[in-house]
């Protein structure tokens, strides 16, 4: 993301959407006002339902403020897996509190980042990041809420742990970015593999070959705003109101009518969110 690239403008239409997944806070939320702002922004192109996801402990409290200031926001909590070393027993207790707001609608994100460990300082290392995400997926069980996980260089393991451990009845794997392999795995385990802008990237071979094998019924669509903005806006600042361009582009490279890839993505996303 470039501070040097301006917003993407506003684009046409498309609805009914449900931004899977997002990061109003780092998007630049603060308060009440500020997410009214953004859901009206993204309400203006079809974008009516926001869920909003935590990665430490402070992001999953403002989560949960924001899903409370607007009805529109829902909040998903968990500590990202680069952050597992924090996972102590006070943090376990204050993640099993805030899961259970009735404005939480899944435990994430969570899973395993091979990539970082070694590369970012503090970040914590394979082995801490499987026991967090055991915890995280005991939790999620316990809650009845969803999984949502985070996935990087890390596709064989992931999927040894949720056999396991045994999943939840509702997994999404948030911002897909796998090949086909991987996603016809999680087909037949019944996971929702859920797509950003990513997918429209042209140099991303393997994810849109990917993208092209999963069942609708399987399938969520999300922004990661702040990050991950689409094409032909690579590198800008990413917003829940450029959902409809990532959907438009995953609607090409699928053959499908953007309007019902909408439509049956939203249904998906009430399906497993209970919204």
């Amino acid at each position: 993301m470039s501070a040097k690239r301006p917003a993407p403008e506003l684009p046409e239409p498309l609805e009914p959407l449900v931004d899977a997944h997002t990061h109003l806070d780092a998007c630049g939320a603060t308060d009440a006002d500020s997410v009214r702002v953004m859901a009206d922004r993204a309400a203006s192109v079809g974008v009516g339902t926001i869920v909003t996801v935590a990665d430490d402990l402070a992001a999953a409290r403002w989560a949960v403020r924001a899903a409370h200031w607007d009805p529109r926001v829902y909040a998903a909590v968990a500590l990202h897996p680069t952050r597992a070393n924090a996972l102590d027993d006070e943090a376990k207790s204050e993640l099993e509190r805030l899961a259970a707001d009735p404005r939480v609608v899944a435990v994430g994100e969570t899973g395993l980042d091979y990539y970082w460990p070694g590369k970012l300082a503090g970040c914590a290392d394979v082995e801490t990041q499987i026991e967090g995400f055991r915890w995280h997926i005991d939790l999620a069980k316990r809650s009845r809420k969803p999984l949502m996980i985070h996935n990087r260089e890390a596709d064989h393991d992931l999927l040894t742990v949720l056999l396991d451990e045994g999943a939840p009845s509702k997994v999404i794997f948030h911002c897909f970015s796998s090949d086909t392999n991987m996603a016809l795995a999680c087909v037949g385990e019944g996971y929702f593999l859920s797509f950003s802008g990513t997918v429209s990237f042209r140099n991303a071979h393997e994810l849109r070959e990917a993208a092209k094998v999963v069942p609708v019924e399987q399938i969520l669509v999300e922004t990661d705003a702040p990050y991950l903005t689409p094409h032909p806006f690579r590198g800008a600042p990413n917003e829940p109101y450029c959902l409809p361009y990532t959907v438009r582009a995953l609607a090409e490279l699928r053959e499908q009518d953007p309007f019902e890839l909408a439509e049956l993505t939203t249904l998906n996303a009430r399906r497993v969110y209970r919204v």
